[in-house]
Formats: structure tokens, C-alpha cells, sequence
């Protein structure tokens, strides 16, 4: 069964592996997000992906021919940042992430330190250059009291050729080091992800549809704030590990089962 488009007025579109798979776009995507602007649907993309700013995001979808708006686009990285900057300014932080990532949470008022007895506040997302080092930073700064924050909890990311390790297994690995546990997740499937859509798409989710490739966040966020979800074969492989609870309304080919045989 697909989802009726005509009961549905907005709709949230997780980003990797469903709209898009490491550095190409799914099939006709841009053709599923243009068709539902084009008939009056609200839309917002949301990621747990840190690795580029929401500026990287859009210039990326723009030029695979989404027709859509940078304040369209929320990703982890931005909902961190406004709770660091409302409830952290100026203390000192750590982070297992990318440039890109360690950038932004400096310019929302943060200090970068990686001296374990200076660290007030440790940040874990997706990094593609952790090694041995940063792991022994992060749990000695863990050992000496800071905050153990993260922007996702993905355990892997998906990528064209397949998965690569994300946040997930991390957190993991420093919960099990240092015998501490993660304090705040700020991407899927929190309350924080959900409030940032929210202030996009106003409180009414009673017509709104969420689309995403994993059930433990995308899926299993829709599930617990009372939206309608889709679950698309395109992304990471749900594999059961606990999550056989995690229930979508609809299971889709790929987005573009949303508008196949509207568009031509």
C-alpha cells in the first residue's frame, strides 16, 4: 500500500540514503521533491550527517535539480549549535567529528581544546579521520567530568559502496572505555531534532508524512512524536538487533514511489 499524497500536506525527507547515497542522488528523487512543491506540499529534509554545512547540502541538491529552499534543510549540526550557544556560550569543547563540523560549533561560541583537563563539553558525530588519539582524548576528558554530548547515533553512514562506521559505534566504544554514558543525542530521533522541524512546519503533524532509511532513528522518531512513516529500501540495511518493534505505516521502493505514475 502507498501512501494517499492527497491526505498528506507536508512531508519530512531524511537526506542520506533516501534522497541521496553517498555523492549521487537516488533515481528520480528530484523529480519526487519537485512534483510535491509543485502541488502546494510542505517539505523539509532533516540529517544526522555532519560532515558538510546545510549550505554544502543545498548546493548539492539544487544542482541535481531540487527545486527546493536553504531554510528547507536541518541537520544535527544546527540543532547542536543553537542549544551550545543558548545554554553553553564560551565553554571549552572537544569533538570527535570533521572540520566542517568543529567550524560550526566554534562559531556558535564555543572554545576547541583538545587538553583533556580543559575540556568542559564532548561532542561525537560522524569523523572519517578518528583514530587512536582522539579516542584517548575524548575519554580522558570524559574521566576528568565534561559533558558527553552527540550530534547523531547512527552506528554506520551509508555510503555508495556500502557503510562506513558513524557516531553510533563511537559512543559505544567510549561508553565501554570509561564507563560513562551519552547525556544528549541532538539528532534522530530526539525531542531536539523534532522541536527544530516543528518551528519549520508548525505543531500540526496530523498530515504529515516522514520518510527515512533506518528504522532506530527515522522511523522510530515519526513512531514516537505521532507521524505517519515510510520506510525506503534505498539507505542503510535494517538489520533486526532489537529494533523489530520499530514499525513503519508504509514501505517503499525509493521515494519515488511517492509520485510514480503522477509524473511521467
Amino acid at each position: 500500500m502507498k501512501p494517499d499524497l492527497k491526505y498528506y500536506n507536508s512531508f519530512i525527507f531524511d537526506l542520506d540514503g533516501t534522497i541521496y547515497r553517498g555523492n549521487s542522488i537516488i533515481p528520480n528523487a528530484d523529480k519526487t521533491i519537485n512534483t510535491l512543491k509543485q502541488s502546494g506540499k510542505r517539505v523539509v529534509f532533516i540529517s544526522n550527517k555532519t560532515t558538510g554545512s546545510v549550505k554544502d547540502y543545498f548546493d548539492f541538491l539544487t544542482g541535481e535539480g531540487l527545486e527546493i529552499e536553504l531554510s528547507e534543510i536541518i541537520n544535527s549540526t544546527v540543532v547542536l549549535s543553537k542549544y551550545l550557544n543558548r545554554n553553553h556560550p564560551g565553554k571549552k569543547f572537544f569533538a570527535i567529528g570533521e572540520k566542517t563540523f568543529i567550524d560550526e560549533i566554534t562559531s556558535a561560541g564555543l572554545t576547541y581544546s583538545d587538553d583533556p583537563e580543559k575540556i568542559d563539553i564532548l561532542l561525537v558525530t560522524l569523523d572519517r579521520t578518528l583514530n587512536y588519539e582522539k579516542l584517548e582524548i575524548a575519554a580522558r576528558a570524559l574521566e576528568k567530568g565534561a559533558s558527553f554530548f552527540a550530534a547523531n547515533i547512527d552506528d554506520t553512514c551509508p555510503v555508495d559502496n556500502g557503510e562506513v562506521l558513524d557516531a553510533g559505534a563511537t559512543i559505544s566504544a567510549l561508553e565501554k572505555r570509561t564507563h560513562r554514558k551519552l547525556e544528549k543525542n541532538f539528532g534522530k530521533p530526539s525531542k531536539y531534532m523534532m522541536d527544530a522541524v516543528k518551528e519549520r512546519l508548525g505543531a500540526d503533524f496530523s498530515k504529515t508524512l516522514l520518510i527515512g532509511d533506518r528504522l532506530e532513528t527515522d522511523i522510530a522518531m515519526g513512531n514516537t512524536f505521532g507521524l505517519h512513516t515510510a520506510l525506503v529500501s534505498t539507505g542503510v540495511k535494517n538489520f533486526p538487533n532489537g529494533n523489530e518493534h520499530i514499525k513503519p505505516t508504509y514501505f517503499l521502493n525509493s521515494v519515488y514511489d511517492l509520485v510514480e505514475g503522477i509524473v511521467s
